[in-house]
C-alpha cells in the first residue's frame, strides 16, 4: 500500500500599481529613518519652545495621500525641515505652523520626521504613517482525488504580502501554515496556496478553514474564508465521468427493458 506525503504549492501573484515602479523606489520603514548626519543638529542652546506633529500615528490604505501637521508655541518661526522617503506634495505654512502634504503612500511603514527652527534652535518630531490592505480569503470546496485530499486557499490583494501568514485549519486544529517572509516586493499581490494530504475515514464532515494574518510589528489584521466540510463523496473529474456512464448505462437498461415489455402486451392484445 502506497504512503501518501503532504504536498503544498505556493504561488503568488503581483498586482502592480498605477504609477508602476514609484513603489520600488521605497524600502522598509527602518531604512527611512534618518541616520547620522541627514538630520539638522539642534542648537546648544536652550529655547522654552516646544515642536509637537499630528496625527502621530495613522493607518492608511496603499497609495493614499496624507496631511501632517507640524505646530509649536514658537511666535515666528525661521524654518522648517521634513525628513521622509516619502514622496512630498503641498507645503501650507502659519507664524507658528507647517503643514506637509505626503503623496502614494506605498510603504507599510514609513517615520517621518519634523524640525522646526526658532530663535536659532531647533527641535523636532515624529509621525509614523502604516499602510496595509486588509485581505480577502476564499477557500474553494475541497477535492478528492484518489487518497487524498486537496485544499486550495486563495488570499486577494494582500500588503504588505511579506508579512502575511496563511494557516488550513481541520476540526479547529492548524493543518499546514506557511509565511511569506522570503517575499520582499512592495505590490499588492494575490496569494494561492495548495495543500494535499491523505484522506482519513474520520475526516468525513469535518469542517476545513484557511486564515491569514498581517503581523505588522504587534498589528495583527486577521482575515478567514468560510469553512467547508470534508467529505469521500467530493465529486471530481474522473467520478464525474463514472457517474455519467453508470447513469447513461442505466437508462439504456430501463429503455430496452421497457421496449420488451411494450412488444409483449402489444403482442397479447393481438392474439386476443
Amino acid at each position: 500500500m502506497g504512503f501518501l506525503l503532504p504536498l503544498s504549492l505556493l504561488v503568488l501573484l503581483a498586482a502592480t500599481y498605477t504609477e508602476g515602479g514609484s513603489a520600488r523606489r521605497h524600502r522598509a520603514a527602518r531604512a527611512q529613518r534618518p541616520r547620522g548626519g541627514s538630520s539638522p543638529a539642534p542648537s546648544e542652546t536652550t529655547a522654552p519652545f516646544w515642536v509637537s506633529i499630528s496625527p502621530k500615528l495613522m493607518t492608511v490604505a496603499p497609495g493614499s495621500s496624507v496631511w501632517l501637521n507640524c505646530s509649536s508655541n514658537c511666535p515666528l518661526l525661521e524654518s522648517s525641515i521634513l525628513h521622509t522617503g516619502l514622496r512630498p506634495g503641498q507645503t501650507l505654512r502659519g507664524p507658528n505652523w507647517v503643514s506637509f502634504q505626503l503623496l502614494d503612500v506605498k510603504t507599510w511603514s514609513s517615520d517621518v520626521h519634523c524640525f522646526l527652527t526658532c530663535a536659532g534652535v531647533t527641535r523636532g518630531a515624529m509621525a509614523r504613517i502604516n499602510a496595509y490592505r486588509p485581505q480577502s480569503v476564499i477557500l474553494e470546496p475541497p477535492i478528492l482525488e484518489g487518497r487524498q485530499h486537496t485544499l486550495r486557499c486563495h488570499v486577494t490583494h494582500v500588503f504588505p504580502v511579506g508579512f502575511l501568514v496563511v494557516t488550513l485549519r481541520r476540526g479547529g486544529r492548524v493543518i499546514y501554515s506557511e509565511s511569506l517572509e522570503r517575499f520582499t516586493g512592495l505590490d499588492l499581490a494575490n496569494v494561492t496556496l495548495t495543500y494535499a494530504f491523505p484522506a482519513r475515514p474520520n475526516d468525513l464532515g469535518q469542517l476545513v478553514t484557511c486564515h491569514a494574518h498581517l503581523n505588522l510589528d504587534g498589528l495583527v489584521v486577521h482575515s478567514s474564508s468560510a469553512p467547508m466540510a470534508l467529505s469521500f463523496f467530493t465529486w471530481n473529474t474522473t467520478s464525474k465521468a463514472l457517474a455519467s456512464a453508470s447513469i447513461a448505462a442505466l437508462v439504456g437498461i430501463l429503455l430496452a427493458v421497457g421496449a420488451a415489455c411494450l412488444r409483449k402486451y402489444l403482442l397479447m392484445q393481438s392474439r386476443a
